[in-house]
C-alpha cells in the first residue's frame, strides 16, 4: 500500500493515537476518538464522491456549528476539494449570490435552514462507505471564506492547506499547544476565528475540540468546568458577556491556561476581571487572508504593553510602510504588510483583487499599525476607517481606547461622519456596563484632557447594547450607516 501525503491530518492521529479523544459535539452529545473521526471523514468523502465531487470542486455547507462541518473539512482534504462554510446570518439574496459566485458541486443544508437555499439535507450519517481519495497538495485551496464585504461585494478568500498547516504550527509555537490541550469552540465555523484560531490548530496537534452550537455565557462557563477546557478564544464582547454572567465568579475555571482575545482591543477593566480569577488573557491579531494567528501579546507583557497586539509569531514576516512603499521607523504609523507560508491563495474568480492585495510577495492588509522600539505592534486603524477632521488624520482605535478606559464603559465604536465645517468628525457609539450610568457629555468632557480636540467625537450616543456580527465583533458597517443618518439630521 502506497502512503500518500497526509493532507487528512486525522489519518496520522488515527495511526499513532487512535483512541485519543478528538471531538465532542455538545448539541448532539456525540463524541469521536481520532480513529472514529478519521473513519467518518472517509465516509463523508465517500458521500461526496458519490455526488460527483472530485479534486478542485467546492462543497458548500449551511449549518450552525456541528461536527459534520469538521468531518466535511477533512473529507474535502481527502478528495482535494474545497470546503465552503456559509454564513447563515446572511440574507437569502446574499447567500444565493455567493453560491452563484462559488459554484459549488454540492450544497449541504442543515434542517434548521431548509428552504433558505437549494441543497441536499445535512444529516448525521453520510450513508456511504469509506472512500480513500487522492489527497491534497499544500498549494491546493482547502477552505473558501468570504470577507465581510464592507464595501461592494464580498471577496472569496481561498485558504490553502499550506496556510492552515502553517497557522497550526505557528499557534503551537506561540501557545505551547500539546496533545493534552482542549478548546471550546462557540464562535461560528464559517468565520476564520472559529475555524482556525484554535479549532484546526488543536486538531493538528492531536488535542480535543468541544464544539458548541453557538455562544451562551452560562453554557460556556459550565462546559469549561465540566470538560476541563484549557484554551479559549473569543472577541472582547464574548469575554465581557461571560464576566458579566452571575455564574462567572463561582465557576471552576482553574483548568484554563490560556485565553486568546482577537478582533478588537482588550479593555483594561475586562483584563482585571479575568486576572482576579487567575485566567491569563492573550491579545492577538490576524486576518482571514493571513494566519489568522499573526501577532501575540503574552500575558506577562499585557499590562506593560497594554494596547499592543504583541509581536509577530514564528514564520510570519511583517513590515510597516509609508504610502510611497518605504519602511516606517519606530513609533511611525504605516500600512501593515505580511508575508510567509501562512498567506492565502488569492481571491476566487478575482485576479484583479488578488493582484491589488499583493506587493512583491507581501500581502497588503489595509491596516495601519505602529511598532515601538522593542518590536511590539499597535493597531491604529484601517486605512479605509481613518477619517480626516480639519486636515488631521484620526484613527478610531486610538479614540476608542481612550473612551474604553472611562468608568462604566463596556464597549465603544467610533466612526467618521461628514461635517460641514470640519469635513469629517467622530461619532462614538458607547455601550454602558450593566447597572452603570454613562452620559454623553461626561464622556466628551473626560476626553478633553486625554485627546487632541480634533480627535474628540462631536457626536456621542449611549446605548444599552451595540450590534454585533456573527463572529462577535461590533457591527461597524451597521453603526457607520446609522451614524451617518443621525449626523445628517
Amino acid at each position: 500500500m502506497t502512503m500518500k501525503a497526509t493532507s487528512n491530518w486525522l489519518e496520522v492521529h488515527a495511526r499513532f493515537r487512535p483512541g485519543a479523544p478528538a471531538l465532542y459535539d455538545v448539541a448532539s452529545g456525540r463524541t469521536w476518538t481520532y480513529a472514529a473521526m478519521y473513519q467518518d471523514s472517509l465516509r463523508w468523502a465517500g458521500r461526496l464522491a458519490a455526488e460527483g465531487v472530485v479534486a478542485g470542486d467546492r462543497v458548500a455547507v449551511l449549518a450552525p456549528n456541528r461536527a459534520e462541518t469538521l468531518l466535511l473539512l477533512f473529507a474535502c482534504a481527502e478528495l482535494g476539494a474545497t470546503l465552503f462554510p456559509m454564513n447563515w446570518r446572511l440574507a437569502e439574496p446574499e447567500l444565493r449570490w455567493q453560491i452563484t459566485h462559488a459554484a459549488p458541486r454540492v450544497v449541504l443544508v442543515d434542517p434548521e435552514f431548509a428552504g433558505r437555499v437549494d441543497g441536499l439535507p445535512l444529516t448525521d450519517d453520510p450513508g456511504a462507505a469509506p472512500f480513500v481519495g487522492p489527497g491534497s497538495r499544500l498549494q491546493d485551496p482547502w477552505v473558501l471564506m468570504y470577507t465581510s464585504g464592507s464595501t461592494g461585494r464580498p471577496k472569496g478568500a481561498l485558504l490553502t492547506h499550506q496556510q492552515v498547516h502553517w497557522n497550526a504550527l505557528n499557534t503551537q509555537l506561540a501557545c505551547d499547544l500539546t496533545a493534552a490541550d482542549s478548546t471550546l469552540t462557540f464562535t461560528p465555523l464559517f468565520h476564520t476565528g472559529g475555524l482556525n484560531s484554535l479549532t484546526t490548530p488543536v486538531l493538528w496537534r492531536g488535542g480535543r475540540v468541544v464544539l458548541a452550537r453557538g455562544f451562551d455565557a452560562a453554557e460556556s462557563l459550565r462546559l469549561v468546568a465540566s470538560e476541563r477546557v484549557t484554551l479559549l478564544m473569543g472577541v472582547p464582547t464574548i469575554f465581557q458577556m461571560m464576566a458579566d454572567h452571575p455564574a462567572f465568579d463561582g465557576a471552576d475555571l482553574a483548568c484554563v491556561r490560556d485565553a486568546l482575545v482577537g478582533g478588537a482591543a482588550l479593555p483594561l477593566p475586562l483584563l482585571a476581571r479575568y486576572r482576579a480569577r487567575q485566567i491569563p488573557l492573550r491579545q492577538g491579531f490576524g486576518l482571514t487572508e493571513v494566519g489568522p494567528n499573526c501577532f501575540s501579546l503574552p500575558p506577562a507583557d499585557i499590562e506593560r504593553k497594554w494596547g499592543s497586539v504583541g509581536m509577530v509569531i514564528p514564520h510570519v514576516a511583517a513590515k510597516l510602510v509609508r504610502p510611497d512603499g518605504t519602511e516606517c521607523g519606530a513609533d511611525e504609523e504605516g500600512e501593515l504588510l505580511l508575508s510567509g507560508p501562512a498567506v492565502f491563495g488569492g481571491y476566487l474568480n478575482d485576479a484583479k483583487a488578488t493582484a491589488a492585495s499583493m506587493a512583491d510577495g507581501w500581502f497588503r492588509t489595509g491596516d495601519v499599525l505602529s511598532r515601538d522600539a522593542e518590536g511590539f505592534f499597535y493597531v491604529r486603524g484601517r486605512i479605509k476607517d481613518m477619517f480626516i477632521s480639519g486636515g488631521e488624520n484620526v484613527y478610531p482605535p486610538e479614540v476608542e481606547a481612550a473612551i474604553a478606559e472611562l468608568p462604566g464603559v463596556a464597549q465603544v465604536a467610533v466612526v467618521g461622519v461628514p461635517d460641514a465645517r470640519w469635513g469629517e468628525v467622530g461619532f462614538a457609539w458607547v455601550q454602558a456596563q450593566a447597572g452603570a450610568e454613562v452620559a454623553a457629555e461626561a464622556i466628551r468632557a473626560a476626553l478633553d484632557a486625554r485627546l487632541a480636540r480634533f480627535k474628540i467625537p462631536k457626536h456621542v450616543r449611549v446605548l444599552p447594547e451595540l450590534p454585533i456580527t456573527a463572529s462577535g465583533k461590533l457591527d461597524r458597517v451597521a453603526l457607520r450607516e446609522q451614524a451617518r443618518q443621525e449626523a445628517a439630521r
